[in-house]
């Protein structure tokens, strides 16, 4: 895949990453444990099949690029009372959830998972088992970080019927990684991959980053064959968002030694051309993939989605989250739990459930979540059978969006035709920018608007 480099320059502006709609800064505390419960008991009876996620906040260390909820601490036993509680969470929600519904997809993310000890990864999972009905064919995924990872916990991530694995790589640059604090030499991610693939896991997927301290197009370029040549079954390249004012500990990384936007710019480009050139196909935002791939197939089949655990093959799913800060969602809500560990166990030992914001979507915002969804996914908007599906003429009802995009077809992102917006190879660099343009709380002329990430 090629591409122009002005194209990158133009349109890198602030952009949500739309893993929901309307997006998270959106949730507020009146949506509460009440409005939860009261969610749960209402949402039994509409066949829809249910997402697992649970949230292990924990890490040996801290990487200063980090932008999750999570606590670094050596102090183990912080982790045997936290799953105390998260299994006391898990049991109440799992009674009011009906025993007909099947679990099609489970994640376990952080924080570092692999922080468990194996035998607690076990017990975990045994947990979510015993409580919910797990699908034969269930997918069941983890993230990992190679580091104080043993063989026996990808054995007994293996014997608990996972079958996708996330590794956490980064990049492989020795000054990179002293510099973000996440010291991996490759021979240690050759090991742990090696692990990986001799215990039986066919779906492996590599998490790599752009944008770090000291990182250069040539300095990655040499990551990329590396990890090329590995040949894992997907590849997740994250855009690092420097957000000092939300994560004080990014502050440990010197500015001067980020990239700038010509470097980061060139960086997207080279991952871009390096991993579709190896025959990885590039599903849309920071997804690639092997053509044979579950995610390709259902890109192809438009049966993809896109939630917070990112692009996922499980449409129809509400998802139940366990631990602080996780996001649960149904077809009709969304409802955060706390992110701070001390007051989440202190909900929990009241006996409520640990809700501290959310939101009930309007119609309107249901409708405008799937249009997203299908630019995102589909790559297109089929104009016709949309305004079918939602009572109402297309192109009146997003004069405005279409109006936006009339620039990027220009551009070549897009082809605006009579009965649909379909999105080029091009525009697939672009999709947050191509979203945006269906975003009413974007347009909303309020003072305190939300900040985000780059789009490229």
């Amino acid at each position: 895949m090629k591409f122009s480099s002005d194209l990158l320059h133009k349109y890198c502006k602030a952009g949500p990453r739309y893993t929901s709609y309307p997006t998270a800064p959106y949730f507020n505390e009146s949506f509460g444990t009440a409005q939860w419960e009261e969610e749960l008991r209402a949402s039994q009876d509409k066949g829809r099949d249910i997402s697992l996620y649970a949230h292990i906040p924990f890490c040996d260390t801290l990487c200063y690029y980090c932008g999750c909820n999570m606590i670094a601490t050596k102090d183990y036993s912080k982790a045997e009372s936290y799953l105390d509680i998260l299994f006391k969470e898990i049991d109440r929600v799992a009674a009011l959830t009906s025993p007909a519904r099947k679990v099609r997809q489970l994640h376990w993310g952080g924080g570092t998972p692999t922080y468990l000890k194996p035998d607690d990864m076990r017990r975990l999972y045994a947990h979510l088992a015993g409580r919910f009905s797990m699908a034969a064919d269930a997918e069941i995924g983890c993230e990992m970080d190679p580091r104080e990872l043993t063989r026996d916990h990808v054995r007994a991530l293996r014997e608990s019927g996972f079958n996708r694995l996330s590794l956490g790589v980064q990049d492989l640059d020795d000054k990179v990684q002293h510099a973000v604090n996440r010291v991996q030499p490759e021979a240690l991610i050759r090991e742990v991959y090696d692990w990986v693939r001799t215990e039986g896991f066919n779906s492996v997927n590599f998490d790599l980053m752009v944008g770090l301290p000291h990182q250069t197009p040539s300095s990655f370029e040499q990551t990329l064959d590396k990890v090329i040549a590995m040949a894992p079954d997907r590849f997740a390249v994250f855009n690092y968002a420097h957000v000092p004012w939300m994560k004080k500990h990014q502050k440990l990384i010197a500015e001067e030694t980020l990239p700038q936007i010509d470097a980061r710019l060139e960086l997207q480009k080279l991952t871009l051309e390096k991993l579709t050139a190896a025959g990885y196909v590039y599903i849309g935002m920071d997804h690639f993939a092997r053509p044979d791939d579950e995610l390709v197939k259902a890109q192809q089949a438009k049966t993809l989605y896109r939630n917070f655990q990112g692009y996922t093959t499980h449409k129809d799913c509400d998802i139940l989250a366990f631990g602080a800060s996780a996001i649960s969602q149904t077809d009709d809500v969304y409802a955060q739990n706390i992110k701070v560990l001390s007051e989440y166990r202190s909900m929990i030992n009241a006996g409520k459930l640990p809700v501290e914001r959310g939101l009930r979507i309007t119609h309107e915002d249901k409708l405008r979540r799937e249009a997203i969804t299908q630019v995102m996914c589909d790559l297109e908007l089929d104009k016709t059978s949309f305004g079918r599906q939602w009572n109402i003429d297309f192109d009146s009802y997003f004069a405005n969006a279409l109006e936006e995009l009339k620039e990027m077809q220009a551009d070549g992102l897009v082809v605006l035709e009579t009965d649909k917006v379909r999105v080029t190879e091009e525009g697939r660099v672009f999709l947050r920018n191509i979203a945006m343009a269906f975003d009413s709380y974007l347009h909303q002329q309020v003072t305190d608007k939300p900040r985000y990430s780059k789009t490229v």
